[in-house]
């Protein structure tokens, strides 16, 4: 091996307000050598979330560590096996791991999973957050046959596949919810969505009232707060809501109005609202892999994302999928 360090991105300081590319520094730092039953991992792609702004913060309430000021930051990847003595790991094989934002990733073997090769026709695609659509498609909003659904951050990287697999699962009509024209267009016009509720346009109830004049069965919901309120209100006898993730609470600069329940409601209608994260629900993520490979090859899926070049564009690629620049996933090849 001739390469004898390697790059890391750092958190520098922590954020007071909007992300901004001074709150991480670049660092170079030696190459690590493995020892028995570790691998080294040659990153070749990473991803970002918006739960990566919540971990910034000194203290998150998330079940995830949160940055270390001066450390390297972490989150999924995916690589290339370079060295894993002791273990039954090979140089070249395709691995799954939680240590990205660096080029090169030192970890135990028990936290590298080895992948099907193959299996996915782009590396990228193993960075979906589509195990996530699907856990709150099939076992939060249990979506069945002829439901109207409304998935909220519809244009995110997890919205943008909780349409297609609620399709899959036989919804009726699928209705989500973005911040911009542009991406209501390519909801409807790209990903099969058959209205959008958009932020900004008016009270969200009433757009929801217009889009599911029947009301709805499921909801799979990214955001919280008023888009929350206004699928409760909507909401038919016997509906499920399925709390995914809480934008409106992670990406707020300030602290939101709580979010109003109409308790009375959820018991006379029989609503079922339940929280439900991924950390619990990991035997999902080989379904997902297998479900994902198979729509992408007969065009049943699609994979949205953006994809920046250079681990010097991970900071960037951070502010810009928090600031809503892009549609899908953003993923970060190195």
């Amino acid at each position: 091996m001739t390469k004898s360090t390697h790059r890391e991105v750092h958190l520098a300081a922590r954020p007071r307000g909007p992300v901004t590319d001074d709150l991480f520094e670049i660092v170079e730092v030696p190459l690590p050598e493995p020892g028995p039953g570790q691998v080294l991992v040659r990153n070749t792609h990473m991803g970002v979330a918006a739960v990566m702004r919540t971990l910034m913060d000194e203290a998150s309430p998330v079940p995830m560590p949160s940055f270390g000021i001066g450390k390297p930051l972490h989150g999924a990847a995916v690589g290339e096996v370079v060295a894993a003595p002791g273990t039954d790991l090979h140089p070249g094989d395709l691995v799954e791991h939680r240590l990205g934002w660096r080029e090169y990733a030192l970890l135990d073997a028990d936290e590298a999973r080895r992948l099907e090769p193959g299996l996915l026709p782009d590396p990228a695609a193993y960075l979906s957050q589509g195990a996530t659509a699907l856990m709150g498609v099939a076992r939060g909003a249990e979506v069945r046959p002829g439901d109207t659904v409304f998935v909220t951050g519809a244009a995110g990287g997890v919205g943008s596949l909780a349409g297609q697999v609620a399709r899959q699962y036989g919804a009726a009509r699928v209705i989500g919810s973005t911040g911009s024209q542009q991406k209501a267009e390519r909801l409807i016009e790209e990903l099969g969505y058959d209205a959008v509720v958009l932020r900004g346009a008016g009270p969200i109830e009433e757009q929801l009232r217009k889009a599911a004049p029947e009301g709805i069965d499921a909801l799979f919901d990214n955001v919280g707060g008023e888009q929350l309120e206004a699928a409760l209100a909507v909401a038919n006898r016997g509906a499920r809501l399925a709390i995914v993730g809480a934008l409106a609470s992670q990406l707020s600069a300030e602290i939101p109005a709580p979010t109003r329940v109409d308790t009375l409601s959820l018991l006379s209608l029989g609503i079922t609202l339940r929280g439900i994260a991924l950390y619990e629900h990991r035997d999902l993520i080989p379904e997902w892999h297998r479900r994902f490979a198979a729509g992408l090859r007969d065009g049943s899926l699609t994979f949205p994302h953006a994809r920046l070049h250079g681990i010097e564009q991970a900071p960037r690629a951070l502010r810009e999928l928090i600031e809503g620049r892009h549609l899908g996933a953003v993923v970060v090849e190195l």
